[in-house]
């Protein structure tokens, strides 16, 4: 049926439907990227009254900043990228020398943020200048009627920034091993790395692997390959499972959530990474096309 018959059948003017926003669609598209959790700070940003001479004196000191980022930046772009790394050499992507501000880049995160659970945590620098994640795990669940599973402590980056604020990802395609150099308490923690992308099915897209610590007094060198880092997306593994895209890396993060309640204590000395010629695995977990199959 045309255009022109419906018009004269049912004697009423037939308009085109157009794209607009529908409750119907709600499940399908997320548009908050934090899943309408509110924003909390471990370290509440300061908010001092400024004259204009204290403002104008601010921003220029932010710009000169800013113009300096912009600086190594361009001159790392005409240099370019390099094509390989020398083998077993590790390169620290986050070292915690003492230095205070070397936790700036990390933000902290636990159940009794968000009202759902008692667990608390902490983020801070050892005498010794390494840094310390510990607190309190609690598996109490709020008496809400809403909350069913609680007991979680976060470690995990800030969001990676480029000059004037440019969100950036980093690219790690050179190496195929994540290192680190931790001492624990014989918990064992989850390694998250995060590898959001455009569109909002992506935002919650983690790579997992579980970290196993000894105890005591010695520290540790953690090693994974990259290829045993399984997909998972709201905190549920999926069926497809893909390499990680070394190229996308936009949060990297431990979390505490082992079932056992109590205190907890992991001392980071430093992250990095490292290419081993000898690891020629792309994926461990492999998968198969069921396409056309016929049960």
């Amino acid at each position: 049926m045309n255009f022109l018959t419906r018009v004269i059948l049912f004697n009423r003017p037939v308009v085109k439907n157009t794209i607009y926003s529908s409750y119907r669609l709600v499940h399908a598209y997320q548009q908050d990227q934090r899943s309408n959790y509110p924003k909390v700070y471990d370290r509440r940003p300061e908010n001092k009254k400024l004259n204009l001479l204290q403002q104008a004196k601010k921003g220029y000191f932010h710009l000169k900043k800013e113009l300096a980022l912009l600086k190594k930046e361009t001159k790392e772009l005409i240099k370019g990228k390099d094509f390989f790394h020398p083998s077993d050499e590790i390169d620290i992507v986050w070292d915690f020398n003492g230095n205070e501000k070397s936790l700036d880049s990390w933000l902290i995160v636990c159940d009794s943020d968000y009202n759902e659970g008692y667990s608390t945590c902490k983020l801070e620098l050892s005498p010794e200048g390494k840094a310390v994640f510990s607190g309190q795990l609690d598996f109490r669940i709020p008496k809400d009627g809403k909350i069913t599973n609680a007991g979680y402590c976060a470690l995990k980056t800030a969001t990676f920034r480029k000059s004037f604020k440019r969100e950036t990802k980093l690219d790690w395609q050179l190496y195929n091993h994540l290192i680190m150099r931790v001492r624990g308490d014989g918990r064992t923690y989850m390694i998250n790395i995060g590898t959001k992308g455009l569109y909002d099915i992506n935002w919650n897209d983690l790579y997992n692997y579980v970290m196993y610590t000894r105890g005591g007094p010695y520290w540790q060198y953690v090693k994974i390959p990259f290829s045993k880092f399984f997909l998972s997306s709201h905190g549920r593994i999926q069926d497809d499972q893909l390499p990680i895209p070394l190229n996308n890396i936009s949060s990297f993060g431990i979390i505490a959530s082992d079932k056992n309640p109590g205190p907890f204590k992991l001392e980071i000395d430093y992250i990095g990474l490292v290419y081993d010629p000898f690891e020629w695995e792309e994926f461990a977990y492999e998968m198969y096309k069921i396409d056309n199959i016929l049960f």
